[in-house]
């Protein structure tokens, strides 16, 4: 099943048939798809996709000549032994002649530590060969901060070569939910709301079992694919990650300010804010200001969160129950702490389909682009947004259990006071039609709901 990359599988064609030599860096957290795109989009063109391994950099050169050989269909490539990289790719442009070739080195990193210098040698390749040749060369990996320092930063010999990136980002809420056809709604939100859009995680429930069942099964036996997949993530991008747990243990519990993270973590604030910001490059951590504020570059009320779904789920039900989870107790956590607490799960999902949909798709209901948006801690009003003229949007969400409209007065009162009196109210629920699940109304001007 492959889902959702219509847009990055587009931007591939279109740097395949641009008619000049490109570089291309697409990078992105582990497990977000990026290997399945690129095999994907080499399926049906000349292409030579290598995934390179943590050996010595002789066997990574000779399995990329026999993958270059393969894909070429020529047998007199595989008695070649090239010296260095630069030799491998500038048989790999020699072979592409006037015809477009795509070369894909998937877990560009690995290369890098097997080769010293490999990002030098490259940029020799690429001004004297590459960027005259017929190639897409395609870098890939998932060690984000690498790419981002090693490759693409002005530091990195490679700097000014590329001619694209692109950090491959998870799938939407919209997007997630396809994963899961033969469910019903509520359970295909649930599903998004513990595991989030990474491809690699969607595909691991199954719909011919309950969601419960699912969860049980990944998430709460020692075996499960996803029982230890955050610390996998975390070991991969930072080389001391206990503290990195303590802080997203402490966030997950609900510690949303600097100064609470560092006392419940027992670091000062200045260390707490140096792995905060550490966390937020990696996009696994979110700083968000409330747009009501009338000074939100300097403001004490910004609030630090999760950004991903799944690494919230874990550091909320999995990591703390570890002890009974190998005691093979996962059962009862599920029934005593996650069953409980799906109805929070659903009610942030839902927020997160709301935003999706402000960033996407509002602006035609809305009558004007939307500059700014974020999240509003109402009861009624959950979101907000800023229009490119100055004007306020208010995203709504009705409560269960027929709450009273004087606390939406009260929100709406707040946001006006903030934007204008001049408001756009939207009206956001989840309905049972699976092919589109979010319903959005525009309050008429003048009416409350």
């Amino acid at each position: 099943m492959f889902l959702g990359r219509d847009r990055e599988l587009a931007f591939l064609e279109e740097l395949h048939d641009s008619g000049k030599p490109e570089l291309f860096v697409l990078y992105g957290r582990r497990r977000v798809g990026k290997t399945e795109l690129l095999q994907q989009f080499c399926g049906s063109r000349r292409a030579v996709y290598f995934l390179a391994a943590q050996v010595r950099e002789k066997d990574n050169l000779r399995a990329f000549r026999d993958a270059l050989a393969a894909a070429l269909d020529d047998a007199m490539l595989a008695n070649v032994e090239f010296p260095d990289w630069t030799a491998a790719l500038n048989v790999a442009a020699e072979r592409a002649k006037d015809q477009r070739l795509v070369v894909v080195l998937d877990e560009f990193p690995y290369l890098c530590e097997g080769t010293k210098g490999l990002t030098s040698q490259l940029q020799r390749f690429w001004d004297t060969r590459g960027k005259r040749s017929e190639l897409l060369l395609v870098l890939c990996g998932s060690q984000v901060s690498f790419m981002e320092n090693e490759v693409l930063a002005e530091r990195s010999p490679l700097f000014g070569r590329r001619t694209a990136q692109r950090r491959l980002e998870p799938l939407s809420p919209m997007d997630a939910l396809g994963f899961f056809p033969e469910w019903k709604v509520r359970e295909r939100v649930l599903a998004y709301a513990i595991l989030g859009g990474m491809p690699a995680y969607l595909r691991r429930f199954e719909t011919g079992r309950t969601l419960a069942e699912n969860v049980y099964r990944e998430c709460l036996r020692p075996e499960g694919y996803l029982f230890d997949e955050v610390q996998f993530l975390l070991k991969s991008e930072l080389t001391t990650p206990a503290t990195y747990n303590s802080i997203l243990a402490a966030i997950a519990r609900g510690c949303d300010k600097v100064g609470d993270i560092a006392l419940a973590v027992g670091v000062d604030s200045t260390t707490a804010n140096k792995y905060l910001t550490t966390l937020r490059e990696l996009q696994l951590v979110d700083r968000e200001v409330p747009l009501t504020d009338p000074d939100p570059l300097r403001s004490r009320k910004g609030s630090y969160r999760i950004a991903d779904r799944f690494l919230a789920f874990h550091f909320r039900h999995i990591q703390p129950h570890g002890s009974m989870i190998h005691a093979g107790r996962g059962q009862k956590v599920l029934e005593e702490f996650i069953e409980p607490d799906l109805e929070r799960l659903f009610d942030e999902a839902r927020v997160d389909f709301m935003l999706a949909h402000l960033h996407k798709e509002a602006a035609e209901l809305v009558g004007d682009e939307l500059a700014e948006i974020g999240r509003f801690p109402g009861l009624f009003v959950r979101a907000v947004a800023r229009t490119q003229r100055g004007n306020g949007v208010a995203a709504i969400v009705i409560p269960e259990g027929g709450q009273s409209t004087a606390a939406l007065e009260n929100e709406l009162a707040e946001v006006q006071r903030a934007f204008g009196p001049k408001l756009v109210k939207l009206v956001y629920g989840l309905g049972a039609r699976a092919e589109r699940p979010l319903e959005v109304e525009r309050v008429p001007e003048g009416e409350l709901l």
